[in-house]
């Protein structure tokens, strides 16, 4: 049986260099999609010409900027990561085989062949964030996951994580033993069913 080997990680998009090739609809879908969770991502997007959408998104968002220009490889100069999302075949795989060379995460979209990472589906209520992957296979299926838990877990979950984020700060003794006592403490919310 096939199996989901890929690794989830939360990245501060605010402390990163994320560099977005492309201007239309989907160089739009992934920057509302970065945005949504990470409302100050730094991304530079580089196109020749954005969608009308896209140019309003970003003026609502100060930490992202638009270079009207064609892709040049100096482009990737001081980046963490890349999607590329032109409709142009060629310049998506020159991104991805640039981007290798520089040691460089990259997303192609819709080329699951091409990327180092899928943008999943994702839930947020305040402080808790649960990352949805179908390996790539069905984005529709992580959209009804999503959909399902923003329904279910409850709008003050936040409030339960701050309590016990402050009961934890005044917990004593060593690391093991603090879990522990978390441990106790949470053990409530698995048996709650």
């Amino acid at each position: 049986m096939e199996r989901n080997e890929l690794y989830p990680v939360f990245l501060k998009l605010q402390n990163l260099n994320v560099l977005i090739v492309g201007g239309g609809n989907v160089a739009l879908e992934k920057l509302s999609f970065l945005l949504k969770s990470s409302p100050n991502a730094n991304v530079e997007v580089v196109a020749p010409n954005f969608l009308p959408e896209l140019e309003t998104l970003v003026q609502e968002h100060p930490s992202v900027t638009l270079i009207q220009k064609k892709f040049k490889k100096k482009m990737l100069r001081k980046r963490h990561m890349v999607i590329a999302c032109t409709d142009d075949l060629k310049v998506n795989k020159r991104v991805f085989d640039l981007s290798r060379k520089r040691y460089l995460i990259c997303n192609i979209a819709d080329t699951p062949d091409l990327c180092d990472y899928y943008l999943g589906g994702i839930v947020t209520k305040g402080n808790v964030k649960i990352a949805i992957s179908t390996n790539g296979k069905s984005p529709t299926t992580a959209k009804r996951l999503r959909e399902f838990f923003e329904e279910v877990i409850p709008e003050d979950i936040n409030k339960m994580v701050e309590n016990l984020n402050e009961y934890r700060k005044t917990l004593k003794g060593n690391f093991e033993e603090k879990v522990q006592k978390m441990n106790e403490i949470t053990e409530a919310l698995k048996n709650k069913e």
